[in-house]
């Protein structure tokens, strides 16, 4: 029978495991179905192991769960809860707690066994933490479209490479660029792909499109052994209307609102009602089984804007119950998954997403700083001869920087739906934009905050994504293209070892303006710095060519440049400096046209 303390905790929304209680699990010679359906008059169970005709599930509780074990039951057999509404319609629903589904366009549940995976991750597990003062450079994935087998075309579907296939290719890759973790948009079941799986209908199930739920913890499981984080995109906020899914589950309004100018989103789907005690189970159960199964490093919730406001509107006032979910959910995951990370994708101006709840806070580790990427590429994408007069999209961010611990995004959401690409968004011709990419590259990792880049920003691509096609790995037979890769790979490889660069990101200590109010040149100049290490950033926003020009230093040395954006491997004019000593607390360096540059001098004793 069912465990009855789960259920208790279930009902009083404070259950993150309800996976186990609820779902088809395998027992003995057959499995064991549950279900919750509080409006059903009556539920069955039917699938391939009944040829479809239905048996009978037990009403268990007063609340609303089905349960029922069936003889003979075999893995990956097929699925569904054949429900009685009220009123006396007959509706067959894919099971919520699924761990396992259909391909698309199949909609059925699939019963499958999780247990027996032998991971090789411990050492990885025992020492990952939430990175606050370590280097954490995410490389965003959509995992069927960063290498297709086969691209799809309007006359017939592509082919993706399965999870276990794809680790062979992307993880070298991840390793030989530098980046840290991979996150991965949502793998959660979802019936259209054009949604890219944010708008799921499994939300315990791993995508059928790449393999079964244990090649993805494959796929994972090799991540770590090779010293990389997996973070999970996540879908707290809303859910497709698709028949076989959550909407009016059982006939009634289980998952969503009861009052229907609350329901309805604007993607023309319906929000979770997180008010709801055994919604809230739901959802943190999603969570921490992504966590627990599959040992995800991080949770990104998608869309947090619509979980403080009702409607994502600050007009309309605080969502109180789906907060209190967030606080719940976060603390919960917390205090059981030690060193994980919980990621906010916030455009609010919420005060305290990343304080602790006992700080009246939602206890989220980062927040997407959305203001810093709008007015950043807001600037690049002024004629320079105007950026003068917007000096204040440059400096305004690290007005607000401590107020959060924030990760500044160029995600996936800035390169579709004729947003154009980064290179594309900028000012110039094909060379003024390459040249100001690499300066735009050299002011983020330099900007205190982690950094995240959506799969292709790294190979400076025109074409806007599409989920059909694979990335356009052959623009990396064009040398500008090629050099400006090989910028990325040593840029992030210098993020990793200089800890200047990710030590200090949220405290005062780790950052200074140097040059802030050269506004007629568009030059600018900070340090990073810890301990004894400095580390100067010199930013030429321009096409101006600079001799001699003075950079303030906070200490005199001998300063060594560790990156000049306009080498020639760079496919830059090589105005370079090689090492400068530094005289009266100033350096004398040379300036190529948009051109960036990084000195590194150690202070000893």
């Amino acid at each position: 029978m069912l465990d009855q303390w789960l259920v208790h905790l279930f009902h009083e929304g404070q259950c993150i495991e309800a996976y186990k209680i609820f779902g088809a699990h395998i027992l003995n010679n057959g499995a064991v179905f549950s279900v919750y359906a509080p409006n059903a008059k009556a539920v069955d169970v039917v699938g391939d192991f009944n040829h479809w005709q239905g048996t009978k599930m037990e009403r268990v509780s007063d609340g609303g769960i089905f349960y029922q074990y069936i003889d003979g039951v075999k893995e990956l057999e097929n699925y569904k809860y054949r429900i009685e509404t009220k009123e006396g319609k007959i509706i067959d629903k894919a099971d919520p707690y699924a761990f396992y589904s259909e391909l698309r366009p199949g909609t059925s549940s699939k019963v499958f066994n999780l247990d027996g995976y032998d991971w090789h991750d411990d050492y990885y597990l025992k020492y990952r933490t939430n990175g606050y003062d370590r280097p954490l450079n995410i490389y965003e994935v959509h995992l069927g479209s960063w290498k297709l087998k086969k691209d799809f075309t309007e006359e017939e579907d592509g082919s993706y490479y399965s999870y276990e296939e794809i680790a062979d290719l992307l993880i070298p890759y991840v390793k030989e660029m530098g980046y840290t973790h991979i996150e991965l948009m949502p793998l959660m079941e979802h019936p259209y792909d054009g949604s890219w799986g944010y708008q799921p209908t499994g939300y315990f199930s791993a995508t059928s499109r790449y393999g079964n739920p244990k090649q993805l913890m494959a796929f994972i499981d090799q991540c770590h052994q090779n010293d990389i984080g997996v973070i999970f995109d996540f879908v707290p906020v809303h859910f497709v209307h698709d028949q076989h899914g959550l909407s009016k589950f059982d006939g009634g309004y289980v998952y969503e609102y009861q009052e229907e100018y609350r329901r309805y989103s604007e993607w023309g789907t319906s929000y979770f009602d997180l008010g709801k005690e055994e919604v809230r189970s739901f959802m943190m159960s999603s969570a921490s089984f992504w966590l627990d199964y599959f040992h995800v490093d991080g949770i990104r919730y998608d869309a947090v804007s619509h979980l403080i406001y009702w409607q994502a509107n600050k007009n309309n006032g605080v969502n109180d119950g789906a907060l209190e979910f967030v606080k719940r959910c976060n603390y919960h995951l917390h205090s059981r998954y030690p060193g994980i990370m919980l990621i906010a994708e916030d455009s609010t101006d919420f005060n305290n997403v990343t304080k602790k709840t006992n700080e009246n806070g939602l206890d989220f580790d980062y927040k997407w700083d959305l203001g810093w990427m709008n007015d950043t590429l807001k600037y690049m994408a002024k004629d320079p001869v105007y950026r003068q007069y917007e000096h204040s999209l440059i400096t305004f961010s690290m007005a607000y920087n401590f107020n959060e611990r924030f990760i500044l995004p160029f995600s996936h959401d800035e390169v579709v739906h004729s947003k154009k690409t980064i290179i594309d968004k900028i000012w110039g011709n094909m060379h003024q934009k390459m040249a100001q990419l690499k300066t735009l590259y050299i002011y983020m990792f330099g900007h205190p905050g982690k950094k995240l880049n959506f799969m292709g920003n790294e190979l400076a691509e025109f074409k806007e994504w599409d989920e059909k096609k694979s990335l356009g790995w052959n623009i990396l037979t064009y040398p500008i293209h090629d050099a400006f890769h090989h910028f990325m790979r040593d840029l992030h490889r210098l993020y990793l070892n200089e800890i200047a660069m990710s030590k200090f990101d949220y405290d005062l200590l780790g950052f200074q303006w140097m040059v802030v109010d050269d506004n007629k040149q568009s030059v600018f100049a900070f340090t990073r710095r810890y301990e004894k290490d400095i580390l100067v950033f010199v930013l030429n926003f321009t096409e101006n060519k600079h001799y001699g020009y003075m950079v303030p230093v906070p200490v005199n040395g001998k300063y060594i440049e560790l990156i000049n954006t306009d080498q020639d491997i760079y496919s830059g004019g090589n105005f370079v400096n090689g090492a400068k000593i530094s005289e009266n607390y100033s350096l004398q360096v040379n300036i190529g046209p948009f051109a960036s540059m990084i000195f590194k001098c150690s202070v000893s004793n």
